[in-house]
């Protein structure tokens, strides 16, 4: 098959608009993608300081390498972070590669770990707090999500950034409207759009940059220009709602094209309202950390005391502050 724009030969065809990209088109549609998003929803100013979420994963990898290549053209400075959740087997291995992938663009590098500032790594809560599939505890992505969110918030803030890039895709952002709206929390929908809303000082707003770009489009991106990338799964993804709503998607997908675009359409129709009825909240401080939250000890505190105390009952020591 031939380019569309240049009859060249075609590397992708992008079944939701019938037409087929070079290689040298491809780069340029995903690249414009990420532009066209910036620049709709004001993601980035001219010197702000961008922290980027970067696992070693697909996503955030190319995240990083997109936003360094915008940074020559559009001034503004860029730190990587990495989370180490403590994943045996799994997390190591994409650690070194956010190490690389950030040594090799000249950006600065810094790992916060679960265990350093929770107190236990996930595969530690997930032993002690017990048999998933016998309901002793909720899923591992539960205590995950969680932490990550708290921690990420933390580390920004420790770098003095003024925004957090993650990689959430085209993907991501479907199955985050379809779950929230199976699960009823609406709220959640007003908190989490296509731009960020600032609701409490201490939080840093979140940007996602790729939520335009298709996930199979990130990983041909990532091969096409030699990206190195962890392209595996978490082992605890079979414990995610998140993976049956996935394969529904994409089965839609294959058979309505254009059908993940719709959605997010649709959602992006619905935020302002969503936002303007949730995104206002009255937010506190987490009488342990001092975190923003809606009660008087935030999630992340409430899991680890959860944890703490199963451990404490089966005659283990943490670390816990």
């Amino acid at each position: 098959m031939k380019c569309s724009i240049c009859g060249r030969d075609a590397v992708y065809y992008a079944k939701y608009e019938g037409r087929f990209y070079c290689h040298k088109h491809f780069n340029e549609l995903v690249e414009k993608k990420v532009k066209q998003t910036i620049r709709k929803y004001h993601l980035i100013k001219r010197g702000e300081k961008i922290a980027v979420g970067v696992s070693g994963g697909k996503d955030s990898v190319v995240l990083l390498h997109l936003l360094h290549k915008l940074s020559r053209k559009f001034p503004f400075e860029i730190i990587a972070i990495t989370i180490d959740e403590g994943i045996s087997g799994y997390r190591p291995p994409s650690v070194e590669i956010a190490k690389k992938n950030a040594e090799l663009l000249g950006i600065e590098h810094r790992v916060y770990s679960f265990k350093e500032y929770i107190g236990f790594t996930l595969d530690e809560t997930v032993q002690i707090m017990g048999d998933f599939e016998k309901g002793e505890r909720v899923g591992a992505c539960s205590y995950c999500g969680v932490w990550r969110r708290w921690l990420l918030n933390y580390a920004s803030q420790d770098v003095g950034a003024d925004k957090l890039a993650v990689g959430h895709n085209l993907d991501d952002e479907v199955q985050m409207f379809l779950m929230n709206i199976l699960r009823g929390d609406v709220a959640r929908l007003g908190r989490t759009g296509p731009y960020y809303e600032i609701i409490h000082e201490d939080l840093v707003p979140r940007i996602k940059p790729l939520r335009e770009i298709p996930e199979k489009e990130i990983v041909l991106y990532a091969i096409l220009n030699n990206i190195e990338a962890d392209f595996s799964e978490c082992p605890y993804a079979v414990e995610a709602f998140r993976a049956e709503i996935r394969d529904w998607l994409n089965e839609m997908e294959e058979k309505h094209p254009g059908t993940k675009y719709q959605i997010l359409r649709s959602y992006d129709k619905m935020f302002p309202l969503l936002a303007k009825t949730y995104a206002k909240r009255d937010l506190g401080r987490c009488k342990i950390c001092g975190q923003p939250t809606t009660g008087e000890i935030c999630k992340a505190c409430n899991f680890k005391l959860q944890v703490h105390e199963k451990a404490k009952k089966l005659g283990l020591t943490f670390r816990i502050e």
